[in-house]
């Protein structure tokens, strides 16, 4: 079984962003980037399914500009086996992302495309259902834990908001992973070595024969308001008196 796992550069969690002058996107000069930490909890389930025996090759993709490149690079040092870089130089939104991935999809044929289930910093939780329309697949999203009970069939337990869903899935299928799936490994450095000489194809849109379109505008990006000040209240009557007089919420 191949797997292909999707991945995205991204500022690194522990940044604190800030808005550009023009207010178009976040400033990502000098800032320290970092693999989207959902994508690496997918990176490192198909690298427990290839260490378990269940699958026979981990393919990480990005599309994104060159720099990209590293944190391909960070997911073969996981374990990956090859990489591909759909290089694009623009941020896309969800559904041309989600066009090219399935077009590299059509030429890798594999049985498993695992995604994280959202980026941190668009959060749109979107692409992974997107890719699964395209392709046709059945999908699970927030997935916790992955089962493949044999060749043509997984069981997944997925997080809802009453409690937890357990469902079965022919393959291929599309999965996007949540938080409680597994916690990644750290890359040794033996790894990370060995990661400079695995495989990194790069192609584009243009040969992938995906026609991209825009159909989104950003309109203005603004950091939130600073929050007030709490304040310690010492009993309930207190509270409710602020909530009714003050905040106006009852």
């Amino acid at each position: 079984m191949k797997v292909m796992v999707a991945v995205k550069r991204v500022v690194d969690a522990n940044v604190k962003v800030r808005v550009n002058a023009e207010q178009t996107d976040v400033d990502t000069a000098n800032v320290k980037m970092a693999l989207n930490p959902f994508c690496e909890i997918a990176v490192e389930e198909a690298i427990r399914l290839k260490e378990a025996g269940k699958a026979t090759e981990v393919v990480v993709v990005t599309v994104g500009p060159t720099a990209a490149q590293e944190q391909l690079r960070t997911a073969l040092a996981l374990g990956a086996d090859r990489a591909i870089h759909v290089v694009h130089d623009e941020a896309l939104e969800p559904l041309s992302i989600a066009k090219l991935l399935f077009a590299v999809q059509q030429q890798e044929q594999a049985q498993l495309l695992l995604l994280g289930k959202q980026s941190i910093d668009g959060d749109n939780n979107q692409t992974g259902q997107m890719l699964a329309a395209l392709a046709k697949m059945p999908q699970a999203t927030f997935v916790s834990e992955v089962e493949l009970l044999d060749d043509a069939t997984l069981a997944v337990t997925r997080e809802v908001d009453g409690g937890v869903q357990v469902m079965k899935l022919p393959l291929p299928a599309v999965l996007t992973a949540d938080l409680r799936l597994n916690e990644p490994r750290y890359a040794t450095l033996p790894n990370i070595m060995k990661a400079k000489r695995k495989p990194l194809d790069t192609t584009d849109a243009n040969a992938l024969g995906v026609t991209l379109k825009c159909h989104q505008q950003i309109i203005s990006v603004v950091p939130p308001k600073q929050r007030s000040a709490g304040v310690m209240l010492d009993s309930v009557e207190a509270l409710v008196d602020k909530l009714k007089n003050e905040a106006k919420v009852i």
